[in-house]
């Protein structure tokens, strides 16, 4: 009897080759203080514990606004901002110090929860927060002075990576220390990007409070350092969380850390969603193209295959068998989605006849509507161009409207070069298109 597919079971499967891909990795996870306000941040913390099993180095960078702001309330007081900049006055320091240390005890003790029947039952995390930071003033600003708000001058990441070496947690508070003794109020997105790039870290993450982070409109899944840029400049009203950890994202990858990811904390298990499923559940800003459409290599044809064999069964492709498809490798080009091959095609030059065929343009079925497909023609017709190719011709029997779309016109056979004239399946009546490039 068919019991179907257990969702877990698949789920375990395809998060497999990303367990083993983060297994002794270094992240740097920042969240703010509204985190622990919310009832589901013990779930939250159950997700970092199950990261530390799974072998993974964590730096937790932790916020207290909300904590700040309720002792200085209770003082008839407030922080003052000047151009979205911090001023951290006595009373202000005192409150910042006296929150940042409520809020590390209290993860140190859902992180040292161990209780039977438990997410936690049988865990044990060792943690540990110190004067990791070393920061300055921001000084006076266009007449400004800021007092006690500072910005990070260095990180001690020697230490860290010995602490993490052992297994141990790093939890660093929003605060740094200066040569003379002074404390500093400083954003948390600072000290993690700081933190990152001092480690090398292979992610920074920045769980975000803001729920408009999930939107497509405000935000694309997938961003290159100088797209944040342009972003930033283009929507100077974007809320200061959001830019603040834009800003610092794009500064980590310039610095050397591959990948930043920011996920909204709204969503439960966004966390986990992010770094174990291919999609993730937030942004991604990445130093290099997160899809890369490159020329195919002999390794790849395995996921090419995979691609192609439904199509095939299907009769909307001729079948390749693996041999073939190894000894044409060089005319493939795919697009690659975090190891996966997500889309390919080939191109087939007759260069006497100033032609070429675009042969097994396909794409995941998980991954259509997002113009693959066009990304694919369009860097293959460039490729042809400039091999004075002036004219592509396609043969098809299933997507006709999608070659007529994008200029292909309906053709005879005689119009096809002689040598593909000659192996003309009859069979197949497969229908002619042809475009001028």
């Amino acid at each position: 009897m068919d019991q179907g597919r257990d969702p877990l079971v698949d789920w375990l499967r395809q998060a497999t080759p990303y367990i083993h891909a983060h297994r002794g990795r270094t992240f740097v996870i920042a969240f703010g203080g509204e985190a622990l306000l919310d009832a589901r941040f013990p779930d939250l913390v159950h997700d970092i514990a199950l990261l530390h099993g799974l072998g993974i180095r964590l730096v937790l960078v932790h916020g207290a606004r909300p904590q700040i702001e309720t002792r200085l309330r209770d003082q008839g007081a407030e922080l003052r901002y000047v151009k979205g900049l911090r001023v951290t006055d006595d009373k202000a320091l005192a409150c910042v110090k006296e929150a940042a240390g409520m809020v590390r005890v209290e993860i140190e003790a859902l992180l040292s929860l161990g209780l039977a029947n438990s997410p936690m039952a049988g865990v044990r995390i060792p943690v540990v927060s110190g004067n990791f930071v070393t920061a300055r003033p921001l000084g006076v600003i266009d007449g400004v002075d800021h007092l006690h708000t500072g910005s990070v001058r260095r990180v001690e990441h020697r230490t860290l990576r010995r602490l993490l070496d052992q297994g141990v947690v790093a939890l660093m508070p929003p605060l740094g220390y200066s040569p003379t003794g002074e404390v500093f109020n400083l954003s948390a997105a600072d000290v993690a990007r700081s933190a990152a790039i001092a480690l090398g870290a292979d992610k920074l993450i920045f769980l975000l409070e803001d729920a408009r982070l999930t939107e497509t409109s405000l935000i694309a899944p997938n961003l290159l350092a100088p797209e944040v840029d342009r972003l930033l400049a283009s929507q100077p009203d974007m809320p200061d969380e959001i830019a603040s950890c834009l800003s610092a994202g794009a500064s980590a990858c310039r610095n050397g850390i591959p990948r930043v990811h920011l996920v909204g904390r709204d969503r439960d298990g966004a966390l986990l969603r992010e770094l174990f499923t291919r999609d993730g559940s937030g942004t991604l800003i990445s130093a290099e193209p997160y899809e890369d459409l490159r020329p195919a290599r002999i390794d790849d044809v395995t996921g090419i295959l995979e691609l192609l064999t439904p199509l095939e069964e299907q009769g909307v492709l001729v079948r390749r068998s693996r041999e073939r498809l190894e000894t044409e490798i060089e005319r493939f080009f795919i697009i690659e989605r975090d190891g996966m091959v997500t889309a390919c095609a080939a191109l087939y030059p007759y260069a006497e006849d100033g032609m070429a065929e675009l042969a097994c343009l396909a794409v995941h079925p998980q991954y259509r509507g997002d113009r693959r497909g066009d990304r694919l023609l369009d860097h293959l017709e460039g490729i042809a161009r400039s091999q004075q190719i002036q004219r592509l011709f396609v043969l098809t029997t299933q997507t006709a409207h999608w070659f007529q779309e994008r200029g292909f016109q309906p053709s005879g056979l005689e119009i096809l070069p002689m040598e593909k004239q000659a192996l003309y399946n009859f069979r197949r009546s497969s229908k002619v298109f042809i475009k001028s490039i």
